[in-house]
């Protein structure tokens, strides 16, 4: 037995096996019974941790999100543009570390306080932008709602960044589609260049937030 499997089991080594694991099997695959085999361990000692396997997917966003950060120092000269920018590209980044990433941060509730620091400082700086806390909460909700949200299609196309999921081949799309012209050429828009896309749509919201809120611009 190796000295890893040896030991104590505790909730940060079962999420760490299951991020690992997690780009083998992918979500689906993903199952208490499999960690357990991995830690050498019976499945029932995993409840010992976690109640369910939502519990788990919980823990295992928590996790992502403290690497995300790890290091990470906020500049304090950012704008709510520059923030809102940092802070989506930094989420795609994570996301896309892992296969099916966008799913498991998805709806996870966050296991402790550490998300609190980075959130406290961002809502100061919405607010010190003239925005009200709910109209800060709001415009902050958004941009992550959509980054969440492009982050699952595009791991729909590619599992891994380097694997290209059956059935999104550009060219043989619009050949089938050769009859409605415009919907044939926009494969090329909607499949292909994931950073342009994310950047050009990040930058459609933090427009909007602007133009709804009318808050001071950058300058």
């Amino acid at each position: 037995m190796s000295t890893e499997r040896r030991a104590p089991l505790d909730r940060k080594r079962v999420a760490d096996t299951a991020l690992r694991l997690l780009d083998e099997a992918g979500l689906d695959g993903l199952t208490l019974r499999a960690i357990a085999r991995e830690l050498d361990v019976k499945a029932p000692a995993l409840y010992w941790h976690f109640k369910d396997k939502q519990a788990l997917l919980d823990e295992m966003a928590t996790e992502m999100f403290r690497r995300m950060v790890a290091d990470t120092a906020l500049d304090p000269a950012d704008t709510w543009q520059d923030r809102t920018r940092k802070a989506n590209h930094g989420l795609r980044a994570a996301l896309l570390a892992y296969r099916d990433g966008a799913r498991v941060f998805s709806g996870s509730r966050f296991t402790g306080t550490d998300h609190a620091v980075q959130l406290e400082q961002n809502l100061r700086l919405f607010t010190a932008a003239g925005f009200t806390l709910a109209d800060a909460v709001r415009a902050s909700s958004t941009a992550f709602a959509y980054t969440i949200g492009f982050v699952t299609e595009e791991q729909g196309v590619y599992p891994r960044p380097d694997e290209r999921r059956e059935g999104f081949d550009v060219a043989e799309r619009a050949r089938l589609l050769a009859e409605f012209p415009l919907s044939a050429k926009a494969g090329a828009e909607m499949f292909e260049d994931y950073d342009r896309q994310f950047g050009e749509g990040l930058e459609i919201i933090v427009a909007g937030i602007a133009a709804r809120y009318e808050v001071r611009q950058a300058p």
